[in-house]
């Protein structure tokens, strides 16, 4: 019998979705499946991202084997340029999915330093006591992987994300068959994504989307403008297809796809016939209703080519009447308000804007409930962990497991943090690390939410308020009347009162000091509490006040 216990510790990705990172650990061994970033809600202020906190990883750098990753999209890769400098270990991943991790690392000049490993499904490779083996899942982005890790209490499988599509673009389904082999070999654990446990059913084939992304080009008067993830490999190969099929020319818009159909094509998962993706340069030398435009935007983001389009603000495609606009995928949860008002934008302009309320023009690549069971039931493991989704979809998900007749005792719903200890008989919750959210705020990086949150909070819903006082050097007393600036508080007709009021309170509050010289830390104190309560009963606001002193 081994002597020591399996560990699985989620750092991201249950509870939430996004910032997908786990890691398995055996006695002197842990290896670390994906490492994903997530995009800040909307009481975040100013956050670009969240990435997960690896302080557990940190404190066990000699135990870590690598990092193996299931495929390319910015949930499962996007934090990997913060943490690698941190941790600087092997990643091993497919070759698709390694160009896009390429391509990340490039923009944060960290590629150089990178250990780099290609993995494919059907191999083997060994890190530390674990034995890796990928197997081929469909997903919405190609080369995507499942993993089996033979560790040496059991078999563990990892779904990845995944869904079962018979028709994929790529023409890799999921391999259904070796995951019914594995349902003979007693599988100690399994752990599957949840993103969709939500939806009954099955979830359709990618094919729908490209019969009708083809449909619309070929009935479109004018420009075809498509948005959609850089990422998704296969949808850009469709659209490259209809293109193709109906005679017209791809250009695509937008750095990161750019960067993505660049690298994409140079290792064969792109094919475009000869003549059909052209460069930006060539766009006026054809009639309209022979364009297709790739872009960016579809989530509304800001700085994306559909969004600057959109506001005007793209000095070489403006909008003209006759141009149709696809948003190929659906907001994620957070942004609707923003993809909202891009639509509503798109068609003050003129343009007709299909989304997925009026076609089929995306489907997700998750699996729904039929095809979560169809993995439970071919994998037939003793041991159940739903993972990759809010506590929501894990609940329905254990609940689907309980239904096919998995026992109470043997399925597990845990979060961030939660340390699942099992051996062959036994599996159990036995501790919480902290495992909260890492924010990425310009360059810098760590944990703003304490003092910078709550203070932005502040500032977006009481404004600022700034109170200016003259000191006499010699004296140390007030000279004058104090200044109050104010922004975002108050209006200027209703604001002056108060303003006046406040530096007649102020002076006043100053002046009973008795004559002895003023510390800061009593002048700071003492303006604060004063203003803090008056502003209050005045306006019911609470702004931020903050005092600064000049001597004279």
């Amino acid at each position: 019998m081994p002597r020591h216990k399996l560990r699985i510790i989620p750092l991201g990705g249950l509870g939430e979705i996004g910032k997908n990172m786990l890691a398995i650990e055996y006695a002197n061994d842990i290896i670390v499946v994906d490492a994903g970033l997530m995009f800040p809600k909307e009481d975040m202020l100013g956050v670009d991202l969240v990435i997960p906190d690896i302080g557990y990883l940190l404190e066990r750098r000699q135990k870590l084997r690598g990092i193996v990753i299931t495929h390319g999209h910015e949930d499962h890769i996007g934090a990997l340029p913060y943490i690698l400098p941190q941790l600087d270990l092997p990643i091993y991943s497919t070759k698709l999915t390694q160009g896009l991790i390429s391509v990340k690392l490039k923009e944060h000049r960290y590629l150089k330093k990178a250990k780099l490993t290609t993995i494919q499904a059907g191999g083997k490779f060994s890190l530390g006591s674990f034995t890796v083996e990928p197997f081929s899942v469909c997903h919405s982005i190609p080369d995507s992987v499942g993993l089996i890790v033979h560790t040496p209490i059991g078999i563990v499988v990892h779904s990845g994300d995944f869904k079962i599509d018979y028709t994929p673009v790529d023409g890799k389904p999921t391999e259904l068959a070796k995951l019914a082999q594995l349902g003979d070999q007693k599988v100690l654990l399994l752990l599957a994504d949840s993103t969709y446990a939500e939806l009954p059913g099955y979830t359709p084939s990618e094919s729908v989307v490209g019969e009708t992304l083809e449909r619309i080009i070929a009935e479109a008067p004018g420009r075809v403008i498509i948005t959609t993830f850089s990422s998704l490999v296969s949808r850009i190969q469709q659209v490259i297809d209809a293109a193709a099929k109906h005679q017209r020319h791809v250009f695509v818009i937008g750095r990161s796809m750019r960067n993505t159909a660049r690298m994409a094509s140079e290792l064969g998962y792109l094919n475009s016939p000869p003549g059909v993706l052209r460069r930006f340069e060539e766009l006026h030398h054809f009639p309209h209703n022979k364009v297709v435009l790739l872009t960016t935007g579809s989530q509304g983001e800001p700085t994306s080519a559909l969004v600057r389009i959109a506001n005007r603000d793209n000095s070489q495609v403006r909008i003209i009447p006759g141009d149709t606009v696809v948003m190929s995928a659906t907001p994620v949860p957070g942004n609707e308000a923003l993809v909202n008002r891009t639509v509503d934008s798109l068609f003050r302009q003129g343009a007709q804007v299909i989304y997925a309320k009026l076609a089929q023009v995306h489907v997700h690549g998750h699996g729904s409930q039929e095809e979560l069971k169809l993995l439970l039931s071919l994998v037939k493991p003793k041991f159940f962990v739903p993972i990759h989704g809010e506590y929501r979809h894990l609940s329905l998900h254990a609940n689907l497991a309980k239904a096919l007749g998995m026992p109470k005792t043997n399925v597990f719903v845990i979060e961030n943090g939660n340390i699942l200890e099992l051996d062959q008989e036994k599996c159990r919750i036995a501790g919480k690390l902290p495992a909260g959210h890492v924010y990425v705020d310009g360059l810098v990086m760590g944990d703003l939410a304490s003092v910078i949150l709550r203070d932005r909070k502040l500032l977006s819903r009481d404004g600022i308020v700034v109170v200016i006082i003259a000191i006499d050097k010699k004296m140390g007393k007030v000279v004058g009347r104090p200044d109050i600036v104010s922004r975002g508080f108050v209006d200027k007709q209703e604001g002056e009162n108060i303003l006046d009021q406040g530096r007649d309170l102020v002076a006043t509050t100053l002046d009973r000091s008795g004559g002895r010289p003023l510390e800061w830390s009593f002048i700071n104190t003492k303006v604060k509490d004063t203003l803090g309560q008056f502003f209050y009963e005045q306006t019911r606001r609470r702004p931020m006040i903050l005092t600064t002193t000049v001597e004279v």
